[in-house]
């Protein structure tokens, strides 16, 4: 499918209408490219998986270590900022965690990956930089609860026969492969998620490629508009769901 102009021109539409024409434009132009090329991106695939029992109790630990160090950072970080308006960076806080794993009461974070931890630290760098920028809220502590998250980067996992080993794990993950990742593709970043209903989930994301879409005879125009995101000249309106605030 082709995408044509926009089916009203600058001086037939007004803000008032919800045209905001450059970006339309820009949006026609930047869709108008992704149809006629391969566009490489990042993609996840989340899978189910049941842990044995071993898995299980390795990687709620591992997630508990994680919570415990993201917990600590932050509140080091706000007692640094309101107490004596000091920025604590990542850096700060990775050696703040190589002292933590030295104290005796501690010495569990050593049980386990440390690039789980690290990778929380950031985060935690993020939600901070996002804060500063005013584009989130103040990062919020994490809560037990709510169940957990473990990031691995490569270092910390091996893909091997299409079977993912996680540090300190012996045995593959038992995931219940419902479709395949893309043929070539070995993911670089593997997240596993407990949800508060005690549900294993394990996110792989791979670079990929997208396929162009078929060519075809049909065009559409499309108007960036307020009252819904997009509303194409068929008639059809896709609503805003608020996801691009911030």
């Amino acid at each position: 499918m082709s995408v044509a102009p926009p089916f009203k021109t600058d001086k037939q539409s007004s803000r008032k209408e919800g045209g905001d024409w450059r970006l339309s434009n820009y949006f026609v132009h930047r869709v108008s490219q992704l149809m006629c090329y391969n566009v490489r991106m990042l993609k996840a695939f989340k899978y189910r998986f049941y842990p044995t029992s071993e898995q299980e109790t390795l990687l709620r630990r591992t997630m508990g270590c994680a919570r415990l160090v993201y917990n600590r950072a932050l509140a080091a970080r706000t007692e640094g900022w309101y107490e004596r308006r000091e920025r604590i960076g990542y850096a700060d806080t990775s050696t703040m965690l190589t002292f933590w794993k030295k104290q005796e009461d501690l010495q569990f974070l050593n049980e386990v990956s440390c690039v789980p931890l690290q990778q929380g630290l950031r985060h935690l760098q993020k939600a901070f930089a996002n804060f500063w920028t005013g584009t989130a809220k103040y990062p919020n502590f994490k809560k037990k609860h709510n169940g957990g998250s473990a990031e691995f980067t490569k270092s910390a996992f091996k893909w091997k026969d299409g079977q993912v080993f996680l540090a300190k794990c012996r045995e593959a993950l038992p995931i219940r492969w419902s479709r395949q990742l893309p043929k070539g593709c070995e993911p670089s970043t593997i997240t596993v998620k407990l949800d508060a209903s005690g549900r294993f989930h394990v996110s792989l994301l791979v670079d990929t490629f997208v396929e162009p879409l078929p060519k075809s005879n049909k065009s559409i125009g499309l108007d960036v508009g307020i009252s819904s995101l997009i509303a194409t000249s068929n008639g059809d309106k896709i609503a805003n769901q608020g996801t691009l605030n911030g």
